[in-house]
């Protein structure tokens, strides 16, 4: 039994499931989670001292590769000053004028200390700004852990297979309506069916939570137009998607301007965060201006807004997008080469530096057609990839991301490694 296994073993009689998110257990692909030691660049280590080039990246923060030594020295200049203030600090300020100045809907934004809280608040805050009941999301979108956001969501909870939680009442999921996504007229039926009661339609744009799906022309402009017309506020959850497509998100791709955004992950620098932002109009509501109560004891904390503005300012100054669009658009041509000589039928989603593998014969589109892929050669391919040296998401239904930190000979190898998982079908 290596040391990853002895750990594990100590963790399941301490923590549920021996894990602290449910997707790290391996549940969906079998086995068990290595521990990791440390990460350097693409590169993790395990307490077994096997090195892996990571496509998970702590689900997508390190865009500039584990451990920058950017971010590392901003973090230690602040830890130096002090770990958490319970005031204002400075930090806060600064970061609030680079989101505003990067992405176009924000005009005031709020910290919280995770993706979760700012969905969480997000739908609060379209609720008590329209006075209306009901949120409308899409299948196999993932917000967070949120009661009512629980309902046909994708990530730990789909790969769990409970698309639905254990815990959420009847009442609060009463007030949470389902579409399909890319699908216009069933949104648009959904609008005329509840008319005067829709606070709001919360969104990923690219949704990733369900692998990797990409927006039918045309179908987030319809989504605005929709909002619009029916006086609902649109909220973009770009928790994964900020700053990692552009430096305005998915709206650095297009020209939907959303009410609201959620942002995370990136602009924590690898420290839990998170970001609610959007119209100053709305946004006035959030106590203490206005009634709609939101609160964090760490948000805005110090050390989490140096980390962030450090990995931001990078992005700002380096403007790696076209380089994490090659690499991403490399990744993909390698596995559907693979699968095309192998005869498997593989769609490979991507968009910059995200990518997906659905074994699909058909284009994945919403949530129905991605459930409906092959998750046995989804574990096959992972597996192969983990024993030679790869790290895939521990599930069929996860993002991969890439970061500058892949250029050069860890793409090569990696892309070489994943053409053999793939022909070894």
């Amino acid at each position: 039994m290596n040391l990853s296994e002895q750990l594990f073993q100590r963790a399941l009689a301490l923590i549920p499931g021996g894990v602290n998110s449910p997707v790290r257990a391996f549940r969906s692909v079998g086995g068990t989670p290595f521990f990791t030691k440390s990460a350097k660049g693409a590169r993790l280590t395990t307490v077994d001292n096997q090195e892996l080039i990571d496509f998970v990246l702590t689900w997508g923060p390190a865009i500039h590769g584990h451990n920058d030594p950017e971010i590392h020295e901003a973090i230690r200049l602040a830890l130096d000053r002090g770990t958490s203030f319970g005031t204002p600090n400075p930090l806060e300020v600064e970061m609030a004028e680079l989101i505003l100045a990067c992405v176009p809907a924000v005009k005031k934004v709020r910290m919280t200390n995770s993706g979760t809280e700012a969905t969480m608040s997000a739908i609060r805050l379209a609720r008590g700004y329209t006075g209306r009941p009901k949120i409308i999301k899409f299948s196999g979108c993932y917000h967070g852990h949120v009661d009512s956001l629980l309902v046909k969501a994708g990530s730990g909870a789909l790969t769990q297979g409970n698309p639905d939680s254990a815990g959420v009442t009847p009442g609060t999921a009463a007030d949470t309506l389902v579409v399909e996504y890319n699908n216009l007229p069933a949104l648009k039926q959904t609008f005329q069916a509840n008319t005067g009661t829709i606070a709001g339609v919360i969104v990923e744009p690219y949704p990733a939570n369900v692998g990797l799906i990409l927006p039918d022309p045309g179908f987030l402009e319809g989504l605005r137009e929709c909002c619009t017309q029916h006086g609902a506020v649109l909220i973009f959850d770009e928790v994964m998607t900020g700053f990692r497509l552009s430096l305005a998100g998915t709206q650095g791709l297009h020209s939907v301007v959303p009410d609201l955004v959620c942002l995370g992950k990136i602009i924590g620098g690898g420290l839990p965060v998170g970001a609610l932002g959007g119209k100053a109009e709305i946004m006035d509501h959030l106590a203490p201006l206005g009634p709609v109560y939101q609160a964090g004891t760490l948000s805005g904390n110090p050390l989490a807004m140096a980390a962030g503005l450090a990995a931001v300012r990078k992005l700002k100054r380096e403007n790696p997008f076209l380089r994490l669009e090659i690499l991403g658009q490399k990744v993909r041509d390698t596995l559907l080469a693979a699968a095309k000589a192998k005869g498997v039928p593989l769609q490979v989603p991507q968009v910059g530096s995200m990518f997906s593998l659905f074994f699909n014969e058909q284009k994945v589109r919403h949530y129905n057609q991605a459930i409906a892929s092959q998750g046995d050669l989804y574990r096959r391919v992972f597996r192969y990839a983990l024993d030679h040296g790869v790290y895939l998401a521990p599930s069929p239904y996860e993002t991969a991301f890439l970061s500058t930190a892949h250029e050069g000979v860890d793409i090569d190898q990696a892309c070489a490694i994943l053409d053999a998982a793939v022909r070894s079908l």
